[in-house]
């Protein structure tokens, strides 16, 4: 009789503690949460929409002191940090596009005007009326009682008294309240690369003098 001799079965290895993943505290979880958001602003502050205040009443009644607009910074291109030069837009500036631009004069502020000619445009003002191309152009957009009843014989602007050809990549800009305006009757165009965006939206908007919102206006949209 054969003896079967039976081996000793192989122990399974005993497992010692597992080591827990070691948690973030909350302070920073928070401090995290907070520096994305940050990062998060500003890019979508620089590449994309830029929120932005009104203090002179030039477009009205377009937009009123203490209105808070958006600005699509992406529609035409976005700007390229500490250049003039933009990142490629979806298209160019238009007439009858309200912009947010740098003042020619200090560009160091923001001026917002609304476009009136174009590179290639032939513009010309008088009393307020602009004619392009030769043609008395239809601005449902100015503030009543801008345009003068009795023509005048004397021009007071710098620029488009007579005729004016706007030369390529630039811009004649004016606020729709034309006798509370600087624009470009009296300081020139605007550069393409000057543009910081289009204006498009009016959040909120709040009226100093009265100190009451002006509900009606909120999410007014500007074409």
């Amino acid at each position: 009789m054969n003896d079967l001799q039976t081996r000793p079965q192989a122990q399974a290895p005993v497992a010692g503690p597992v080591a827990q993943p070691r948690r973030k505290s909350l302070a920073r979880e928070y401090i995290e949460a907070i520096v994305i958001a940050v990062l998060l602003a500003m890019v979508i502050r620089q590449f994309a929409v830029q929120a932005f205040t009104i203090p002179s009443g030039s477009m009205m009644d377009t937009l009123l002191i203490g209105d808070y607009i958006l600005v699509n910074k992406f529609l035409y291109g976005s700007e390229i940090p500490f250049t003039d030069r933009h990142l490629p837009g979806l298209r160019a500036p238009e007439h009858g596009d309200i912009i947010v631009f740098k003042y020619p004069a200090d560009e160091s502020r923001d001026f917002i005007k609304r476009i009136i000619a174009v590179g290639g445009d032939t513009v010309q003002v008088r009393d307020n009326r602009v004619w392009l191309n030769g043609s008395l152009l239809d601005e449902p957009y100015v503030r009543p009682g801008s345009f003068h009843a009795t023509p005048s014989t004397h021009c007071g602007y710098f620029y488009a008294c007579e005729p004016l050809r706007v030369p390529p990549g630039s811009y004649f800009v004016m606020g729709d309240n034309r006798d509370n305006s600087q624009d470009s009757r009296y300081w020139g165009f605007v550069k393409r690369p000057k543009i910081r965006g289009k204006a498009f939206l009016i959040y909120w908007s709040w009226d100093g003098e009265r100190h009451w919102l002006r509900w009606r206006r909120l999410g007014h949209y500007l074409p």
